[in-house]
C-alpha cells in the first residue's frame, strides 16, 4: 500500500555566480518548551518554519502538530514504530498482514452481531493454528475447506468496509496505510471540521481490532506477493539488501514475507504482535493543517487516554560485520537490463548524515552531479543516478545504470565506480556544493507548502528517534552549508570502498519464482446496507459548516501582456519562488520531431556555453526547466528563485535560440533512443498503455504516433535545431505564479524573453478519431508474468458538460475507491484482485467522446473469474442506498473543503477552456448532488455501460492465458510490439 510557512529566503542566502554568501550565521535549533491550555506541555523549535509542537501524553503517546491555514484540510499520520524488522523470523510479513486487518473494524463496528460473530472467528483462529501445524496436503485442504466454510458463516455478521464508509462520510480522502522496515503508518486526509469524528474512529480502531474477513484479505496479500514476483525492480532491491545485510532483518526478511509464511498465517501471532507493539509509547498522532493546536491536543488526549503504556522491546540486532569484499548477485526477469550498486553506511541519526546527503547530491542531482554530467549528459550510458536511504540502524547508498546498445553491465558498473573515485580524489567542482545547498532549501520550501510534506518530515523524526532527531533533520540545510570538500573526500574514502554489493539485472526467465497458488475461496456476503450503532454515533458527531469556494476565472486570474503574448497570472504571497510556463498550441499531433528535439537540446552547447556549463548555470541559479509536449500543446516550464527570474528567463531563451549542432551528440542520442525504445517493449505497463490507446483509436493512435526507427536514423541536426530555434516564434500564453507584481512581470518578460512581432502559423494537426466498439474484441500482448492485467475499454457519447455531475457521482459510487461497488465486490467479497477500479472517463477536449475504463489485475488462474466479476458489475449496477448516501456525503464534504490554489487555478481554467467551459464545473456537481438518486445512476449505467460490446485489453503470459481462454470474450487480435509502439 503504499516537506513551509512563509520564509524570508533572502535572510538565508544570497546567490551570486553560483556561490553562497550567508547573510547571517546558521540558525539555532534548540528545544524550547511551551504550555497549552489544560496544562499540556510541548517542545518546539524557535526557528521552525512549520512551528511544530511535540507533545508526550501521560500514557507515552507522542502527538506532533503543525498548523497550516492555507486550506481547510488536515493531513494525518498514525505511525507505529514497528515494521518488517520486528516480524518474527518464523512469521515474516506479519506487520503487513496486520496493517491490512486494521481496516476491518472492532467489536463495535464492522459487525452486525458481535456476540454471534465472535465464536465463529475464534473457531477460525483455531483452524488456522491446525492448518499451520499440518504438513499433509490432503489434510491441509480439508482444514482450509473448513476455514472457508466457517469464514462464510462469520461473514454473515460482518459489515465489510465500514471503516472506509466512516471515513468517506466525514469527507476523508486517500484512506491508506503502508508498512516498511521500521514503521507501519496509517494515513488520512480529512476536512478541518472532521477532527472530532476522525479521532473517535481512530481511537476505536486501535482499541480492539478484530481480524474478520481474514482469508479473503489474505488472498489480497497473496495477490500483492504475486505482483512483487512480477516486479523486477523489487527483486533487485531485495537481492541488494540481502547481500548488504547478511544478518540484519533489513536484508533477511521482506515486508510482504516469504511464500511459505504467507501460506501459513497465524492469527494468534498477529494478535500478539498488535498487543506487543501497538502501545501508546510506541505510537504517534501526527497532524498538519488547519486546526488550533491548543484545542486539538486536548481532544487527542481524551480520545486515546484509554491506551496503557507497556514496555516495548524494539529490534536491537548485533552490528553487521564490515563487508570486506565485493558481493555480486544476479536477478533475471523480462524487463530491461541494469546494474545496481549499493553501499552500507551509518544510519539516519548519524552525525555525518549531511555529508552523506552531499555525497549523493554531488553524484546525482538531476542537473549538475557527476553521474548527470559525465555519464548521462555525455551519453556514455542509457541512464543512471543515485539515491540514499536512511533507516535507524544503517543507511544505504545506491547507484544504478542502464546500458546502451552493445554495452555490458560490467562496463556500466566500471563507469559508475569511476565517478565514485572522483569523489575520493576531490576531482569535482566545489562550487556545485553551494548550488546543492540553494536547491535543497528551495525544495524544502516547496515541500513545506503542503500538509503532506509537513507531516512526512515529522514522521521521519518520530520513526528515527521518537521525535528527538527533529532539530538535526530541520537543520540539515545549515549542516549541508558547512560540509567541506575534504569531508566529502574523507567520507567517500571511508565508506565507498570495495565493500559494495553489485546486482546485475539480466533479461531472461526467473526460474526461482514460486507463485502463491489460488486457494478455493467462496465469496463472502457484504452486508452493504448494514450500519453498526458506532457508525451512526460517529456520523451524529457535529461538523461545523465549511462553505465551498469556487473559482471565478475572471477574478482569480489576472491578465496582462508581454509583447503580443497573454499573461495568465496568480500572485504568490507566501515565499520567493516562482513557477512559469510558456504554453504553445503545438504538440506531437503537429510535429513528431518535438520529443526528439527537446531531448537533443539537453546535450547541446551554445555560442557562449558548453552543455555542461549550461547545466551548472541553471543549477547555480536554483532554477530548472523542462519542455513537455502533449498531443496538442508544448509547455516550456521554468521555476526557481524570483531574485534570479530575469537571469533564468534570459538563459532559457539563450539556450533555445542559440543551441548549436553537435553531430556526435546526435549520433549518440539516436543510438540511445533506439535502445530505450527496445527497452520500452519490455515494460508491461507501457505495453498496456499502448493497448488502451489502440482500443480507443484503432491502429493509428496517439500512442504509436511516433517516428519510426528509420525516421530516427534519418533525422538531421538541421531539422531538430529548426524546431528548437523557432519554438518561441509560435503563439504562446505565459502562465505565471510568483511574487512579482503583474505590471513588473510584463516588463521583465519583454526584456528577457524574445518574441517575434508576429507569431508563426501552427502546422496542421494530425487528427485521431475514437473508434466505435461494434462487437466484443480482445487485444492481447504476450508477456512473461505471473499475473494478468485486464482492461475494459469502450468509447461512448460525445462530450456534454451537463452530464458531469452524474458522471462524478457515478465514478465515486461505482469504482472510485475502497468504499466503491467495484472494490468491495471484486476484492473484499470475491478476493479476485489486489488492485481493481472502474471509471467513466471525461475527455480533455470538447470534440472528443467519453469512454468507459475498467481494470482488474489478478492471478492468471483467476482470469475467467475476474472477467466474469467485472462484467457482471458493468452490465448491472448494484443498488445500495447506503453506499450512494456515503458517496454523496463524501463528495459534498470534499467539495466544501477543496481549494484549488497557486498555478493550479490557471491550469484548471485552461482545462475548462479545452472543454468549452467558462465556469468551475465543481459548483454544478455540488448543487446537483442532493437531487440525484440511484435511478439516475442506473439509467446512466444502462445507457452507457450495460450489455455493450467492449474491447478487452489483456497483458499476460501465453503460457498461462491461452488463445482459447481469450476467444471466449470476442474476436482475438494478438498485437505485435511494433503495432503497439509504432516503431
Amino acid at each position: 500500500m503504499l516537506h513551509f510557512v512563509r520564509l524570508q529566503l533572502a535572510a538565508w542566502l544570497l546567490v551570486a555566480g553560483g556561490l553562497v554568501a550567508h547573510a547571517q550565521s546558521a540558525k539555532s535549533y534548540d528545544w524550547k518548551t511551551g504550555t497549552s491550555p489544560g496544562g499540556y506541555t510541548y517542545k518546539y523549535l524557535a526557528n521552525d518554519p512549520m512551528q511544530a509542537r511535540f507533545y508526550t501524553l501521560k500514557n507515552g503517546l507522542t502527538v506532533i502538530l503543525s498548523e497550516n491555514k492555507k486550506e481547510p484540510r488536515i493531513y494525518t499520520f498514525i505511525p507505529t514504530r514497528a515494521g518488517s524488522t520486528t516480524d518474527p523470523r518464523t512469521n515474516t510479513g506479519l506487520a503487513h498482514y496486520l496493517e491490512h486487518m486494521l481496516f476491518k473494524g472492532t467489536d463495535k463496528y464492522g459487525s452486525l452481531d458481535w456476540a454471534k460473530e465472535k465464536p465463529l472467528l475464534d473457531k477460525i483462529d483455531g483452524l488456522y493454528e491446525q492448518y499451520n501445524k499440518t504438513t499433509d496436503s490432503t489434510k491441509r485442504k480439508a482444514i482450509y475447506k473448513q476455514i472457508d466454510q466457517t469464514a462464510g458463516e462469520a461473514a454473515k455478521y460482518a459489515i465489510a468496509n465500514e471503516y472506509d464508509k466512516l471515513m468517506a462520510s466525514m469527507g476523508a480522502q486517500g484512506s491508506n496505510a503502508f508498512t516498511s522496515y521500521e514503521q507501519t503508518v496509517y494515513l488520512e486526509d480529512i476536512p478541518s471540521n472532521a477532527v472530532d469524528r476522525y479521532l473517535a474512529v481512530q481511537a476505536e480502531r486501535f482499541r480492539k481490532p478484530v481480524l474478520r474477513i481474514f482469508h479473503t484479505e489474505l488472498e489480497a496479500v497473496y495477490e500483492e506477493k504475486n505482483r512483487s514476483l512480477d516486479n523486477d525492480g523489487r527483486k533487485v532491491n531485495e537481492a541488494l539488501m540481502a547481500a548488504l545485510f547478511p544478518t540484519h532483518n533489513y536484508g533477511q526478511q521482506t515486508t510482504i514475507g516469504t511464500v511459505e509464511h504467507l501460506k501459513n498465517p497465524s492469527l494468534v501471532e498477529i494478535r500478539n504482535y498488535f498487543n506487543k507493539y501497538y502501545v501508546p509509547n510506541n505510537m504517534a498522532v501526527i497532524m498538519a493543517g488547519d486546526f488550533n493546536a491548543d484545542q486539538v491536543i486536548g481532544k487527542v488526549d481524551k480520545a486515546f487516554a484509554y491506551m496503557q503504556r507497556k514496555p516495548v522491546q524494539l529490534y536491537t540486532p548485533a552490528p553487521e560485520k564490515p563487508l570486506t569484499a565485493v558481493q555480486t548477485r544476479e536477478v533475471y526477469g523480462p524487463t530491461p537490463e541494469l546494474v545496481q550498486i549499493g553501499y552500507r553506511f551509518p544510519g539516519g541519526l548519524a552525525a555525518n548524515r549531511a555529508v552523506a546527503v552531499m555525497v549523493d547530491e554531488l553524484m546525482s542531482n538531476s542537473a549538475a552531479g557527476l553521474i548527470d554530467l559525465n555519464l548521462n549528459k555525455a551519453q556514455k550510458i542509457l541512464g543512471g543516478g543515485s539515491s540514499p536511504q536512511f533507516m535507524k540502524d544503517y543507511g544505504v547508498w545506491m547507484m544504478y545504470g542502464r546500458p546502451k546498445k552493445g554495452q555490458s553491465l560490467d562496463e556500466v558498473k566500471t563507469l559508475l565506480l569511476a565517478e565514485v573515485e572522483k569523489l575520493k580524489s576531490g576531482n569535482f567542482d566545489p562550487k556545485v556544493m553551494g548550488s546543492i545547498v540553494n536547491n535543497y532549501k528551495k525544495n524544502q520550501i516547496e515541500s513545506f507548502e503542503s500538509n503532506y510534506g509537513r507531516a512526512d518530515e515529522l514522521l521521519d523524526a518520530f520513526i528515527l528517534s521518537g521525535g528527538n532527531s527533529y532539530p538535526s533533520l530541520l537543520s540539515l540545510n545549515d549542516q549541508l552549508a558547512r560540509v567541506t570538500k575534504q569531508q566529502v573526500m574523507d567520507f567517500a574514502k571511508e565508506y565507498l570502498r570495495d565493500n559494495y554489493v553489485v546486482v546485475y539485472k539480466r533479461k531472461g526467465e526467473d526460474k526461482s519464482i514460486v507463485k502463491v497458488d489460488k486457494p478455493a475461496i467462496t465469496p463472502v456476503e457484504m452486508n452493504r446496507e448494514a450500519q453498526s450503532p458506532f457508525l451512526k454515533q460517529v456520523n451524529n458527531i457535529p461538523m461545523s459548516d465549511v462553505q465551498p469556494v469556487w473559482l471565478d476565472y475572471g477574478k482569480d486570474i489576472q491578465r496582462g501582456k508581454a509583447g503580443n503574448a497573454e499573461i495568465l497570472y496568480v500572485n504568490n504571497p507566501d515565499n520567493d519562488l516562482f513557477r512559469m510556463g510558456y504554453r504553445i498550441p503545438m504538440g506531437t499531433y503537429h510535429s513528431k520531431l518535438l520529443p526528439l528535439a527537446t531531448q537533443y537540446l539537453s546535450f547541446l552547447s551554445t555560442d557562449k556555453y558548453s552543455a555542461e556549463e549550461l547545466s551548472k548555470a541553471f543549477y547555480d541559479l536554483a532554477s530548472n526547466y523542462n519542455i513537455y509536449s502533449s498531443g496538442d500543446y508544448t509547455t516550456v516550464r521554468l521555476s526557481g528563485l524570483q531574485e534570479n527570474f530575469a537571469k533564468s528567463v534570459a538563459l532559457l531563451d539563450h539556450v533555445l535560440r542559440n543551441c548549436q549542432a553537435d553531430e556526435q551528440a546526435l549520433a549518440d542520442l539516436k543510438e540511445r533512443t533506439l535502445k530505450a525504445r527496445a527497452d520500452n517493449k519490455l515494460n508491461k505497463g507501457l505495453i498496456l498503455q499502448g493497448l488502451l490507446s489502440y482500443a480507443q483509436y484503432g491502429p493509428k493512435n496517439p500512442y504509436n504516433n511516433q517516428l519510426t526507427n528509420d525516421d530516427v536514423q534519418a533525422v538531421t541536426s538541421a531539422q531538430l535545431l529548426d524546431v528548437l530555434h523557432t519554438l518561441f516564434d509560435y503563439p504562446q500564453r505565459v502562465i505565471y505564479y510568483g511574487p512579482q507584481p503583474l505590471a513588473a512581470l510584463g516588463t521583465s518578460l519583454t526584456q528577457a524573453h524574445q518574441m517575434p512581432a508576429q507569431f508563426k502559423a501552427v502546422p496542421a494537426r494530425n487528427n485521431f478519431k475514437q473508434v466505435a466498439q461494434q462487437s466484443p474484441e480482445v487485444l492481447f500482448a504476450d508477456y512473461d508474468m505471473v499475473q494478468s492485467e485486464i482492461f475494459w475499454v469502450r468509447n461512448t457519447a460525445d462530450f456534454d458538460p451537463a452530464q458531469l455531475p452524474t458522471i462524478d457521482l457515478f465514478n465515486n459510487y461505482f469504482g472510485g475507491g475502497m468504499a466503491s461497488v467495484v472494490f468491495q465486490t471484486l476484492r473484499e467479497s470475491k478476493a479476485l484482485a489486489y488492485s481493481t477500479y472502474a471509471y467513466y472517463d471525461t475527455p480533455s477536449r470538447k470534440d472528443q467522446q467519453y469512454s468507459v475504463n475498467a481494470y482488474i489485475g489478478s492471478q492468471a488462474d483467476k482470469f475467467h473469474e475476474a472477467i466474469a466479476g467485472m462484467s457482471e458489475l458493468l452490465n448491472g449496477l448494484p443498488e445500495s442506498a447506503k453506499l450512494l448516501e456515503t458517496a454523496q456525503v463524501n463528495m459534498k464534504k470534499n467539495l466544501q473543503t477543496e481549494r484549488i490554489r497557486q498555478d493550479n487555478i490557471i491550469y484548471n481554467y485552461l482545462d475548462a477552456q479545452e472543454r468549452g467551459i467558462d465556469y468551475d464545473v465543481r459548483q454544478k456537481t455540488y448543487e446537483a448532488l442532493d437531487k440525484m438518486s440511484y435511478a439516475d445512476l442506473k439509467k446512466f449505467s444502462d445507457t452507457q455501460l450495460a450489455n455493450k460490446p467492449y474491447t478487452l485489453c489483456v497483458v499476460a503470459s501465453e503460457k498461462r492465458v491461452t488463445p482459447t481462454d481469450l476467444a471466449k470474450y470476442g474476436s482475438v487480435k494478438k498485437l505485435s510490439l511494433d503495432e503497439i509502439f509504432g516503431y
